[in-house]
């Protein structure tokens, strides 16, 4: 097994002090005392530290360029999320490099490295939906790289993050339905890891029991966020004893994929199958008949995830903090009967 590499939290951890006053101190600082950069320097060399070739352009000047990160630049939910950062780093004098991961984690890391290459100070970053292991971005907050998550996120504990109310959405969502008389309720999932995927399974789950109707299992599908797996999902659905009355997805392309399903099986939206969706892109208003969506914020999280990076930037150690934005159920025709 290759020995792990020792990284500057470990050396502040074994001398008590901050991972900033370690980099200081490795750096000659002048406000780090001498005796304690020399306590700094001679434990480092006693571990073998080496520096993380990762944070070697970042550290050494300002480039005034933020490295953006989603998982795909068609959706119009991506675009205006870059449009709010750019309008926030413009009146701060910065530019954004914006790479997509085309949901691939493989893709993710890669970018990570090129936008290092061209010396950004740091990340806003969307994870794929592959993303399940999140030692590339640990390795970038210990290095002290000033990162910020948005909708799919993680390390919560340690990296700033904003976020839509996707508990209260789903939870919204289903409710509605009640209302116009359906009964058998369904939601179509993306992969597990995915916060957005747990707070809108677990809003989902209160609105039944709000609505006062019985879990099934059956009802509760998944599928990789690709239209192809969400067809299957759908189908699954359909093919049920019991099919649901309603289905909503965790996204508007997931809730298109069940649409063609439904009209192929010769049902009916809203009639026999109510359906509604999540982001409101704009084909939501296009489609016939046109799709009940929840709107997020996106110019405004684009925004907050900019103005949270500012914030880094000033102060490595600020607390991170969590910002979730309210989102609104716009209804349309795929959900009223």
């Amino acid at each position: 097994m290759a020995k792990r590499r020792i990284s500057l939290k470990d050396i502040a951890l074994e001398l008590g002090v901050s991972i900033s006053t370690v980099s200081r101190g490795l750096r000659d600082h002048p406000d780090i005392s001498d005796d304690l950069t020399a306590e700094i320097k001679a434990l480092a060399d006693l571990r073998n530290y080496s520096p993380n070739p990762m944070a070697m352009g970042l550290l050494k000047q300002r480039t005034k360029m933020i490295g953006v990160i989603v998982p795909d630049l068609v959706t119009h939910f991506f675009s205006s999320v870059i449009s709010g950062i750019e309008e926030v780093a413009k009146e701060k004098g910065y530019f954004v490099l914006v790479s997509s991961s085309n949901e691939s984690v493989s893709k993710e890391r890669e970018n990570i490295q090129n936008l290092m290459r061209a010396r950004v100070e740091g990340f806003i970053v969307c994870l794929s939906q592959e993303t399940a292991d999140f030692s590339h971005f640990q390795q970038i907050t210990e290095s002290e790289i000033p990162l910020v998550f948005f909708d799919r996120v993680c390390l919560k504990d340690t990296v700033p993050t904003v976020v839509a109310d996707s508990f209260e959405a789903a939870r919204g969502i289903t409710g509605h339905f009640f209302k116009n008389q359906a009964r058998r309720i369904a939601y179509i999932s993306g992969p597990e890891h995915l916060n957005i995927s747990d707070e809108r399974r677990l809003g989902y789950l209160k609105g039944l029991s709000d609505c006062g109707l019985e879990i099934f299992q059956e009802y509760l599908e998944q599928c990789d966020l690709s239209p192809e797996s969400a067809a299957e999902a759908a189908l699954r659905l359909l093919g049920l004893p019991n099919p649901p009355d309603a289905i909503f997805g965790i996204n508007d392309t997931v809730v298109f994929a069940a649409m063609k399903e439904i009209r192929k099986s010769g049902l009916n939206v809203p009639k026999d199958i109510m359906l509604a969706g999540f982001t409101d892109e704009f084909h939501a208003t296009v489609v016939h008949p046109m799709l009940t969506s929840v709107m997020h914020p996106t110019y405004e999280m684009g925004k907050v995830a900019a103005e949270l990076f500012f914030e880094l930037t000033e102060n490595m150690q600020t607390p991170p903090r969590s910002v979730e934005l309210k989102t609104k159920l716009v209804i349309r025709e795929s959900s009223v009967r």
